[in-house]
């Protein structure tokens, strides 16, 4: 160690943004840990680096005892007086120590240590980084398909996960290719960070709506509730802050080119825009769209709404097999049960 060593670490530590102490504690602790590995023991070892000049200090540390039962960690009062008249009882002895080749161990070991708490450190920065994309919109390019799923590209270089179960149904997913995905997960490995991505999450259709309606970004109109079986049907229920804007029309876009973008990003899936009501009545009919209501009939303590359709629209409101009906549902949080007028 030296001062070129010190400044070398410096310079280091200011381009990949990692604290130069956390480095130096790291290579102390590190050059315990060689020592003992190549000297038989480290009991009461100490290292230090001296933070300016870079000089390795390795001490071991005895105590003073009347009788000796352990020479790596005891010293006798006589032997203590004889470096320092003023040691007492229960004092504690550095003792430096430095073999001859321990420089060359030492070089070996920073090397090893810095390498290591680098990567380390820049692990930690990727995975605070991507953290904060949990649960938003990211772009990626499939650069494989694997057993566990689709391996995706983002950012040019960090890879994440598509899992089978986060797979848009009736989608096939070609290297080369581009899309955007929903965060799901991040974890932290020694590898880096882990992203789980997913095609399927009602979040993707959130995010993509936010991403081509300026009145959401806005905060003008609000998506309240989605439902969505992935691939087949999505219904989404939105509320307008403003009364002179119209959130169902701001979702819809011009000539219904904002919703239409979602489906193409989403492989054609089908998307009903609702307006949300806080009266539930009123939310189970708009949620039952595009079928007709004539009266919902609301059991609170059940928690369920019993519903009157159009005798020949039973079938549009109950949808094949029941999508319809079972959306409005999971959309509104009701138990719905339809009639046909009799």
């Amino acid at each position: 160690m030296n001062q070129e060593f010190m400044s070398a670490l410096a310079e280091l530590s200011a381009n990949k943004g990692i604290d130069k102490e956390i480095i130096l504690e790291a290579i102390e602790k590190a050059l315990i840990v060689a020592y003992k590995k190549n000297y038989g023991h480290a009991q009461n070892v100490e290292a230090t680096i001296d933070r300016t000049t870079g000089a390795i200090r390795l001490c071991q540390q005895k105590t003073v005892v009347e009788e000796v039962l352990d020479a790596n960690v005891e010293m006798g009062l006589t032997e203590a007086q004889e470096i320092d008249g003023r040691y007492q009882l229960g004092d504690t002895v550095n003792i430096e120590i430095l073999p001859k080749d321990f420089g060359r161990i030492a070089a070996q070991t920073a090397k090893q240590v810095v390498v290591q708490r680098i990567n380390e450190a820049e692990n930690e920065n990727a995975y605070e980084y991507y953290r904060g994309k949990e649960n938003t919109l990211i772009s990626g390019v499939i650069t494989k398909l694997d057993k566990r799923g689709v391996i995706v590209q983002i950012d040019g270089a960090q890879e994440a996960e598509l899992p089978f179960n986060e797979q848009l149904a009736g989608e096939t997913y070609q290297p080369g290719s581009r899309y955007k995905f929903y965060v799901v997960g991040i974890k932290s490995t020694r590898e880096g960070p882990k992203l789980t991505l997913s095609r399927s999450h009602p979040g993707l259709v959130r995010c993509l709506f936010e991403q081509e309606v300026p009145e959401l970004s806005d905060g003008i109109v609000e998506i309240k509730t989605i439902a969505r079986e992935a691939g087949s049907r999505s219904k989404i229920s939105v509320f307008s802050t403003d009364e002179n804007v119209d959130a169902v029309g701001s979702c819809v876009g011009p000539r219904g080119n904002r919703v239409q973008y979602v489906c193409d990003e989403l492989c054609g899936e089908k998307i009903d825009i609702v307006r949300y009501h806080e009266d539930p009545a009123k939310f189970i009919e708009e949620a039952l769209s595009p079928s007709e209501v004539i009266s919902v009939d609301i059991d609170e303590e059940a928690h369920s709404a019993h519903v009157v359709v159009p005798a020949h629209q039973l079938s549009l409101a109950i949808g094949k097999s029941g999508q319809n009906a079972r959306l409005a549902a999971k959309l509104t949080g009701w138990k719905i049960d339809i009639k046909p007028e009799e």
